[in-house]
């Protein structure tokens, strides 16, 4: 059955989601998941809610964006949240870039909507 999920499966049979095969980008030749990245930064303190998308990059094809809506009554900055990244995953997979929200757009069915992310205004509030 194909749902569009990437995922693998260990010896014992577990299966791991990676994420959604639209949603991976590639960064200067590498594949990466956003999932991957989102589950590391929802594990710091200072962030209620993630999500990554890949954005056009002239030179690495793409690079992650990651939307961050900080927990309340904490002010976490980019700085932060990237050495926090850089620590726990692969250098490719470190964000390039963070953009602090007050809401995540979502969906009617209550999920994170990722095509809004993407066409999201790094510039704007």
């Amino acid at each position: 059955m194909a749902t569009g999920d990437i995922a693998t499966i260990d010896e014992a049979g577990h299966v791991c989601l990676l994420g959604r095969a639209k949603e991976m980008y590639i960064q200067g030749g590498y594949n990466v998941y956003p999932v991957e990245v989102e589950n590391v930064l929802a594990d710091h303190p200072a962030v209620a809610m993630v999500a990554g998308v890949g954005m056009p990059d002239p030179v690495l094809g793409e690079v992650g964006r990651y939307l961050v809506v900080p927990a309340a009554g904490a002010a976490p900055t980019a700085k932060e949240l990237i050495a926090y990244c850089r620590d726990r995953v692969a250098d490719y997979k470190v964000p390039r870039e963070i953009v602090f929200l007050d809401a995540l757009p979502m969906t009617p069915s209550g999920k994170v909507s990722k095509v809004v992310l993407k066409g999201h205004d790094a510039t704007a509030p």
